[in-house]
């Protein structure tokens, strides 16, 4: 591990060089790039040049015992550094673990309703609200790509972009089937009902991630529907993309010009078929993917919002909330940190042993 983080390090001082070469500013693709790589190596840097003062402080401090006149300052110092020193390599490991190349990513998040009718499309709507306002705290910018609205007020789906800083490595974990139990408002009898939706987190991918050919697209214009003007149901503005090596379908209706509903579907269509393959990877490295918490299969049951009970349950870490009203409020937070942390914790027990 050690031999790793000196290389890092002079990887890191390297890249330091580097950024202060003026010929580099000549070409800001390279110079971004190199700034970014020593802006990410620099927390395992830090981390490591913290555990290395530690060490030396505890040799410096036994050195001391020696002396009658230094001794009590020396045992004082050594009971604070000696139990900060596991804690600072616990955090190096963490560093050093693999990270996942999409966490940077912005993504394509799609809400569908599931089982359950109109009451189904209630609770995607305020599922969706849930990620507008956790967004909103993380100062995200969400883009509407489509939505198909219930009779009742709800959706029955609702495509979306959010971007941002580290998007893909905060939401990634809401993939699944999230399923609520409440009394819906058309109940007359009081009795609890169960409802599920479906949710997709796909990191969004660009043109040198996945290159579509445009032989593969059949492209089809439709009148909109929906909010919009005077120009809804006259003009050929919305886009359906077809990719027909893999029969995938998207479609985009948001903006009254043709070409910017084009570009939003191909963003959309992109991040489709990256998921597939990045699932067709995941399958190969099939030993890396039991480290992750769930399988990100949308057909799992991965958290129960028990609304008569305020009660959020989830399934995969086995964790309960019972602040469900203020998680509907967008404190999703806390079960994140929570996913993220058992996550990282089941990682270092496969490197462990490896």
């Amino acid at each position: 591990m050690f031999d790793k983080l000196d290389q890092l390090e002079e990887r890191y001082e390297d890249l330091g060089r580097q950024l202060g070469d003026p010929a580099l500013l000549s070409d800001q693709k390279k110079f971004q790039q190199t700034a970014k790589q020593h802006r990410d190596l620099e927390p395992t840097v830090e981390k490591f040049r913290e555990f290395r003062r530690v060490k030396q402080a505890i040799e410096d401090a036994k050195a001391m015992l020696e002396d009658a006149d230094m001794r009590e300052m020396a045992e004082m110092e050594l009971a604070e550094l000696e139990p900060k020193l596991p804690i600072v390599e616990e955090e190096l490991k963490v560093l050093l673990l693999p990270k996942d190349p999409n966490d940077d990513k912005n993504i394509v998040i799609e809400v569908r309703a599931g089982t359950g009718g109109d009451e189904a499309s209630l609770f995607a709507a305020e599922v969706f609200r849930m990620y507008l306002r956790f967004a909103e705290q993380h100062r995200w910018k969400v883009e509407v790509l489509s939505e198909s609205p219930s009779d009742v007020g709800g959706l029955k789906e609702v495509t979306a972009i959010f971007e941002g800083d580290k998007v893909y490595s905060q939401m990634k974990y809401e993939s699944g089937v999230h399923r609520v139990q409440r009394v819906p408002a058309t109940e007359t009898q009081g009795r609890v009902h169960t409802s599920a939706i479906t949710v997709a987190v796909l990191p969004e991918a660009e043109e040198v991630d996945i290159k579509i050919e445009n032989k593969d697209l059949r492209v089809d214009t439709f009148c909109s529907s929906g909010p919009g003007g005077q120009s809804v149901n006259t003009t050929y503005s919305a886009i359906r993309i077809t990719h027909l090596p893999t029969n995938t379908v998207v479609s985009c209706q948001d903006e009254k010009s043709q070409i910017k509903n084009r570009e939003k579907a191909m963003r959309v269509l992109r991040a489709r078929l990256y998921e597939v393959e990045q699932e067709r990877l995941h399958q190969i490295q099939a030993a890396a993917r039991k480290s992750q918490v769930g399988s990100g299969d949308r057909s799992e049951k991965i958290r129960t919002y028990n609304f008569p009970q305020n009660r959020l349950t989830d399934h995969r870490i086995g964790l309960t909330n019972h602040q469900l009203a203020m998680v509907m409020e967008g404190l999703l937070q806390p079960t994140v940190d929570a996913l993220i942390a058992h996550d990282t914790a089941e990682r270092l027990k496969a490197e462990s042993a490896a």
